[in-house]
């Protein structure tokens, strides 16, 4: 189903070793609205939503998974060269004893990511609509995260996935609409 290339989907660069910001970049690894929770809920609601629209998360869960692969490169690039004390003082201290460098899926507050946090009730529109809600969730902490840092060069890479959050929402948005003409649809036997 997949080719993977060995690249990243955007380009990551950071100007400086930042823990703080890698600590709260964390949240988009394995919190509750970030990109593993995003790839894993479109990947399964795929197995119930109508064949004419399947495609749409199948790509959307794909590209969800780059977006993963993109922000674990941020975290790592923050914090490739921090001391134990740094991590300390960003309050990464638990997360060191716990994991030392490795990156955990969990969210900024130290919180390990759960099952609980994918959606998936069986109707179309209403996983849909679920959907888009994670979508703009997304995006609102990308731009939160955008304005928590002063390097230019990660605001790049942020800003990229910022808006590709907004694609993937007119895409449901697209979808609901979609499903809306189907089921209004007069159907004679």
């Amino acid at each position: 189903m997949w080719v993977y290339e060995k690249k990243l989907q955007y380009p990551v660069r950071v100007s400086k070793c930042d823990v703080r910001m890698a600590k709260y970049l964390i949240e988009q690894y394995g919190g509750a609205d970030g990109e593993l929770a995003a790839a894993l809920r479109y990947m399964n609601q795929r197995y119930t939503i109508p064949d004419k629209i399947i495609g749409v998360l199948t790509d959307i869960s794909t590209e969800e998974l780059a977006h993963l692969e993109m922000i674990a490169t941020m975290v790592y690039k923050l914090t490739k060269d921090a001391t134990v004390e740094q991590l300390k003082e960003a309050g990464l201290g638990a997360h060191y004893a716990n994991h030392d460098s490795a990156l955990y899926y969990e969210n900024a507050g130290g919180v390990p990511w759960t099952a609980a946090y994918i959606q998936a009730k069986g109707d179309p529109i209403a996983d849909l609509y679920e959907d888009i809600a994670a979508e703009e969730k997304a995006r609102a902490t990308y731009q939160w995260l955008i304005n928590m840092t002063d390097d230019v060069d990660l605001q790049d890479s942020l800003k990229f996935l910022r808006e590709r959050e907004v694609v993937h929402s007119q895409r449901f948005r697209e979808s609901v609409e979609i499903l809306k003409e189907d089921r209004e649809y007069k159907k004679i036997f």
